[in-house]
């Protein structure tokens, strides 16, 4: 049998597989298709400190081996999350991970600190990287003072793993992996999406209400992969590899670039059972080379 254990921070997975972000609903809506149980762990949707209704529609267009979207962070507030569906999935055999977004410094931190105390949730990921808000979010990625203030005040908030999500709309995204590993954090995932947009020629008009938003899927894995690759080599925290990821092939590409665990999100849109398909070709691939523990192949090119 393969190990495949890793671990992030000071959060142990059973796999190297989590969900991305915003792709997975707050996991009871893959419930039906795959069990939950089996993955090293998922990450539920945005969490803002007050509800937001996010973007007008249109909100979503399909590309080229991708997608636009620009949902801009639609979900029912920090307090809901606590009180309706925390109890609901607190109790699945899963690393769970919030992920955090806010309009301000002060929003990340109210929005951290009544995260912490609950038990059943050892990780957080602060998205300062979002593309389709127009406040906050990605502001503060794009910029190493930025990202590094952002860092260290939920630092002083959160004393569990802090995991900061990366922009890929930035000259050197290893410079702000950097700042925010030397404000305390204990891993970073990349890249989320890249800003982009789509137009109806028939129409002249963006297919989007927001005109522009993140570009995800297959189309991106290449400028990931090289993002992954840089970020690890600059660093001394674990890498979390996501951008494009289809099958296990993908997977096992961001982990020999650097990456100590992966994330799947558009994917998950075409095939719900994807992420256990990817976690039997870690096994599948590690018997075929002989590799007894997954740790070995993290960054061996």
């Amino acid at each position: 049998m393969v190990n495949l254990n890793v671990n992030i921070g000071n959060i142990a997975l059973k796999n190297p597989v989590l969900t991305a972000s915003g792709t997975f609903g707050y996991g009871e809506e893959f419930s039906d298709f795959i069990d939950l149980n089996k993955l090293g762990g998922f990450i539920v949707k945005g969490t803002t400190l007050n509800h937001r209704e996010g973007n007008p529609y249109p909100r979503m267009v399909e590309t080229p081996s991708g997608m636009l979207n620009a949902v801009g962070l639609q979900n029912k507030g920090v307090d809901y999350f606590i009180d309706q569906i925390y109890p609901r999935i607190k109790d699945i055999d899963s690393q769970i991970i919030v992920n955090v977004s806010g309009a301000s410094i002060d929003d990340y931190v109210a929005v951290c600190e009544k995260l912490a105390p609950l038990d059943n949730i050892n990780a957080i990921e602060v998205n300062i990287s979002c593309p389709n808000v127009k406040q906050g979010g990605m502001a503060f990625g794009t910029t190493t003072e930025g990202a590094a203030q952002v860092t260290k005040a939920v630092r002083k908030a959160y004393p569990k793993t802090l995991i900061v999500k990366l922009s890929p709309n930035v000259t050197s995204i290893a410079d702000i992996a950097k700042a925010v590993e030397t404000e305390g954090a204990d891993s970073v995932s990349l890249i989320n999406t890249l800003l982009g947009m789509a137009i109806d020629i028939e129409r002249q008009r963006p297919y989007l209400s927001t005109i522009t938003g993140g570009l995800s899927g297959a189309a991106v894995r290449p400028i990931a992969v090289r993002m992954v690759w840089q970020v690890a080599k600059a660093v001394n925290i674990p890498v979390i590899g996501l951008g494009g990821i289809m099958n296990g092939r993908d997977a096992i590409e961001f982990m020999l670039a650097g990456a100590s665990a992966i994330q799947v999100g558009t994917a998950n849109f075409i095939d719900p059972t994807v992420t256990l398909k990817i976690i039997d070709f870690m096994n599948e691939y590690c018997d075929r080379h002989n590799i007894k523990d997954i740790n070995e192949i993290i960054g061996q090119i």
